[in-house]
């Protein structure tokens, strides 16, 4: 039998689908910035504006160091991914808690804008992004689109 021996310490094999959902996590979130700057805008004046381009950017680079942390270390062991994901994830968090902090007393910041956009767009993107994940080992990350022949196919029996 061909069975495949499972290891800790072995490189995980395929390809990282953590990067594609990340990406197009980000794709998404810049589809909607715009529409959050000026939501934003129109409660806050364009300290809120500001501050929420300024969030929007907070959880998308958070978005794609998550993805570059799991991408990176799945290649080196499982092991050594477990530890970074966790760890990273504290160090990400810091990393969130540093960004607002400095820019904290800046006249040009609301914090409510920024503590609101933080929150709602990394729940949201998150939510919006289970619509396009697969729930299957066959086809990890991102739905596969369907292929013209079969869209052909499935409106002929639908007729």
């Amino acid at each position: 039998m061909n069975d495949v021996a499972f290891s800790m310490a072995a490189p995980l094999p395929g390809p990282s689908p953590e990067v594609s959902v990340s990406i197009d996590m980000v794709k998404r979130g810049l589809i909607v910035a715009p529409v959050l700057i000026g939501l934003c805008g129109l409660i806050w004046g364009s300290d809120g504006a500001a501050s929420c381009a300024y969030a929007i950017a907070i959880v998308l680079v958070n978005f794609a160091m998550a993805a570059g942390i799991v991408a990176v270390t799945a290649k080196i062991s499982l092991r050594v991914m477990m530890a970074s994901v966790l760890f990273g994830y504290l160090v990400r968090l810091a990393l969130i808690f540093l960004a607002v902090y400095l820019v904290k007393d800046a006249g040009w910041i609301s914090l409510p804008a920024l503590g609101a956009t933080i929150i709602f767009t990394h729940l949201g993107l998150l939510v919006w992004e289970l619509k396009y994940v697969a729930m299957s080992l066959a086809y990890p990350g991102l739905k596969p689109k369907p292929s013209n022949a079969t869209n052909s196919a499935s409106n002929a029996v639908s007729n």
